[in-house]
């Protein structure tokens, strides 16, 4: 299974951006999705989750001012950012709880997308 994010790009504070992910391969289900991000010098941190019934988790730092959603039969995710922010500079990661078929067998397995640059200015 493999992730693909996109969207990324330069905004101006208050500005807003969509990130998309699409999730691809043998897929028989798609638990949890979500959203992470690191900026530089820091860890890597959660920005949004959503499970498969549409139960969103958002860190403190985005609450209303970011929007996640997921489209189960496109296996597609959604980052909506509004209100933009220099702190919110980061590359962000998609990710995916998943269970697919890989070499004949069924697995769970957690995916990553290949992160999409996002730079916000003053």
């Amino acid at each position: 299974v493999q992730l693909q994010a996109s969207g990324g790009g330069l905004v101006q504070a208050g500005g807003s951006l969509r990130l998309s992910c699409v999730a691809s391969g043998r897929i028989i289900r798609i638990d949890d999705m979500g959203w992470y991000r690191q900026a530089p010098g820091k860890q890597r941190e959660l920005v949004a989750v959503v499970t498969r019934d549409g139960i969103t988790t958002y860190s403190e730092s985005v609450k209303g001012r970011f929007t996640v959603s997921r489209d189960n039969p496109k296996n597609t995710l959604t980052l909506q950012m509004n209100g933009l922010r220099p702190e919110d500079t980061a590359v962000y990661y998609c990710h995916a709880d998943y269970i697919g078929e890989e070499f004949g067998a069924t697995i769970a397995g957690k995916g990553w997308g290949q992160g999409t640059q996002v730079t916000v200015s003053s």
